[in-house]
């Protein structure tokens, strides 16, 4: 497995991407996950071929631009395939190979007949842009979306059936809608080219990750759990079953003090990489 830093992460904080980068490198990530808009800022610079050049001289990639792409239009899908296409030539410029979107804004279970498949049209036509650049889209599971419950999943895969849709797992998603992460990962682990590991103290407090809250700079942080520490999630099977693979796995960290955080969960990661190595 490799690690990977969120620039999400520091949304409200004022860091240049020349730090980030950095500090991946002095905490041994292997990869930086550029948020959308802060993907789209840095293309945009005049200067950016130094944080291309930056990177190389770390030996970071870029493991994934993680934006929303609306599928939900119900006549047409101009604006998103132009989003699309835009997220691409960035992807490409910068050397990543996926793209990371949500499958719609409403639970599964409340999406009717119609609503399906015209999401699915959509996805389809999003993977063949991507399929044309040489990329992979792919469907975080999340509450409130097509690809919050891992029947729900599964079933998104099989509609799809696009070998450029791929699947960012995250563990604590599913298993918030009651889903076991094992078996998750073994059901969808053909389909997985990402993870995001992030931990909670409660169930009762799992509304911290909903997305207004997130983005509020004034919003609740109470219940968010760094890795190192003891959450309501257990890891260590999955742990046992992500390690050994090659997929980057982003320690998605939306509470304060960011940089000790992650530093320290970076830290005890790698560490369990280096025994599980040893242990083989």
């Amino acid at each position: 497995m490799k690690l990977s830093l969120c620039t999400i992460s520091f949304r409200h904080q004022l860091i240049s991407f020349e730090e980030i980068v950095q500090f991946s490198h002095d905490n041994h990530f292997d990869g930086i996950e550029l948020w959308g808009i802060h993907a789209k800022n840095l293309y945009q610079e005049k200067e950016r071929d130094k944080y291309v050049s930056l990177l190389k001289k770390y030996g970071l990639e870029i493991s994934m631009i993680s934006d929303y792409l609306d599928i939900s239009q119900t006549e047409n899908m101009e604006s998103t395939l132009f989003k699309m296409k835009e997220l691409s030539d960035i992807a490409l410029y910068f050397g990543a190979k996926r793209i990371r979107t949500f499958a719609g804004q409403k639970p599964s279970e409340q999406v009717n007949k119609d609503e399906r498949r015209r999401y699915i049209s959509h996805l389809r036509n999003l993977c063949d842009i991507c399929k044309e650049n040489g990329l992979f889209l792919l469907v975080e599971t999340h509450p409130n979306t097509l690809a919050d419950s891992l029947t729900s999943t599964v079933r998104l895969i099989e509609e799809v059936n696009h070998d450029a849709l791929k699947i960012n797992l995250d563990f604590l998603h599913l298993w918030e809608n009651g889903d076991h992460p094992v078996e998750c990962f073994k059901k969808l682990e053909p389909f997985v080219q990402h993870y995001h590991l992030k931990n909670i103290s409660s169930a009762s407090l799992l509304d911290v990750f909903e997305p207004y809250n997130v983005y509020m700079a004034n919003g609740s942080r109470l219940g968010m759990t760094p890795l190192h520490q003891k959450g309501i999630i257990d890891y260590e099977e999955i742990y046992d079953l992500i390690l050994p693979t090659d997929h980057f796995a982003s320690l998605e960290w939306f509470g304060p003090n960011a940089k000790q955080v992650i530093a320290n969960d970076s830290n005890w990661l790698q560490n369990k990489m280096t025994s599980a190595i040893t242990q083989v």
